[in-house]
């Protein structure tokens, strides 16, 4: 008897349950949390806690965005200064210096606005950072090379969403800052327009 078509068939029915466990585990999240961040596994224990924030409240405003790359957080203010909530992220391949040229894989630093929002982004919604200014574009055009641009926060590339919190452990975006699905929600929802981020290094 072959046994090559009844390895192939127990193969598949272990990737089925393999499957509906993850989907199972990452689709139940407790009342008022947020989806797609419950796969903490393997993160720092701050990264967790953070994770674990309760979402905004509803009505929630976020004048300033404030990143901190070195420590992978950004922290979200209200038009008072008051400190909403910090999300952890994730940075441009090559996240250390500022951005200068297109493709070198670093997120920006300095002061921009919240210039534009993409409910139909291919990364799950994001908010348009104003990414280059007239110095970026000074600066690259003396070098005869382009600024670069379409810095983003986003969410995980779609159809990827279930990779939820794991996305932190590593920076991986081509100079966007990343959060997850449910996050990149939530910020949707409460940035308001042309809100002020500062990008620190």
């Amino acid at each position: 008897m072959n046994k090559k078509p009844l390895l192939a068939l127990f193969g598949t029915i272990l990737l089925l349950l393999g499957g509906g466990y993850v989907f199972l585990r990452h689709s139940s999240n407790p009342p008022g949390s947020l989806p797609n961040i419950s796969n903490s596994a393997g993160l720092s224990p701050r990264q967790q806690s953070l994770l674990q924030q309760p979402a905004l409240p509803p009505g929630s405003e976020i004048a300033k965005l404030v990143v901190r790359k070195a420590e992978r957080e950004m922290d979200a203010y209200d038009a008072q200064g008051n400190l909403l909530k910090t999300y952890p992220i994730a940075l441009g391949f090559s996240p250390v210096g500022h951005k200068q040229f297109e493709g070198d894989g670093k997120t920006p630093e300095g002061r921009y606005t919240i210039n534009d929002r993409n409910p139909y982004s291919s990364h799950h919604k994001n908010l348009g950072v104003s990414y280059p200014n007239a110095a970026d574009r000074a600066h690259a055009a003396a070098q005869g090379k382009s600024p670069g641009g379409d810095i983003k926060i986003h969410g995980l590339r779609n159809g990827l969403g279930l990779i939820g919190a794991q996305h932190l452990r590593r920076d991986w975006t081509h100079g966007c800052i990343a959060v997850t699905d449910g996050e990149i929600d939530e910020l949707y929802a409460h940035v308001k327009p042309q809100a002020e981020i500062e990008i620190l290094p």
